[in-house]
């Protein structure tokens, strides 16, 4: 009699929060990856504050972000978040320079930011959590066959997603919150010194949460659930 095909078996990740959990750790870059993001800006802005040179300030940047993907080349690993330093640098830079003054360098984070509590805050309304997009992206077979949101068909899992995804929007609650006042009274120090710690520490305590929260869940899988099926990248 022929074996059983393996898709049977029991899933390699037996609670929803299990497989969510792996498929974060895909998709996030950890505490690397939010350095990468943040450290080429500061820089600008720290040397622009000091010099009030774009040359040195833009090649100070510059000079830092290609070494960060020097570093991720011979690695072999994502240029991701180096990448996104650089839209993150020239943002920065074309509101400085224009006004001048370096606390509008960091305006569009703040902006950014509030879009982003607003968009979580929608994400979460409308049952499309920004973790379960996360999560749908990471699932690379998934995606490869054109299904990034088979998630959603997965009740509970749109239900654990829509809780971790509360926890982004107490990140940018407090992002907003703190930085917003700041620039309002031009405090360039406080913006600087609250840019860094309301970065990768503050992202480090939200992943923190989210894995507490994904431990202490026990949702379980079952192993027909369309959640962990293999996705046939050839269908048409």
């Amino acid at each position: 009699m022929a074996e059983p095909p393996a898709s049977v078996a029991a899933p390699v990740h037996p609670t929803v929060e299990a497989l969510i959990r792996h498929r974060l750790g895909e998709a996030l870059g950890g505490l690397r990856g939010s350095l990468e993001a943040a450290a080429p800006m500061l820089v600008f802005v720290i040397a622009w504050s000091i010099t009030k040179d774009r040359t040195i300030s833009l090649g100070s940047a510059a000079a830092l972000t290609v070494l960060l993907a020097l570093a991720r080349i011979v690695q072999r690993q994502t240029l991701q978040f180096v990448l996104g330093s650089v839209i993150a640098t020239g943002l920065a830079a074309f509101f400085a320079l224009r006004s001048g003054e370096a606390e509008d360098a960091f305006l569009p984070g703040i902006l950014t930011s509030c879009a982003y509590l607003v968009g979580t805050v929608l994400s979460v309304i409308l049952r499309w959590p920004v973790i379960g997009i996360m999560v749908g992206f990471a699932d690379q077979a998934a995606v490869a066959a054109g299904d990034p949101f088979r998630w959603r068909r997965n009740a509970a899992a749109v239900k654990v997603c829509s809780r971790l995804t509360l926890v982004l929007i107490a990140v940018y609650a407090i992002r907003v919150g703190i930085m917003g006042p700041l620039y309002l009274a031009d405090n360039v120090a406080g913006l600087t010194v609250t840019k860094v710690v309301l970065g990768w520490p503050l992202w480090a305590g939200a992943v923190a949460i989210m894995g507490a929260m994904l431990v202490k869940g026990h949702t379980p899988i079952d192993p027909d659930d369309d959640l962990v099926q293999p996705v046939d990248v050839a269908r048409d």
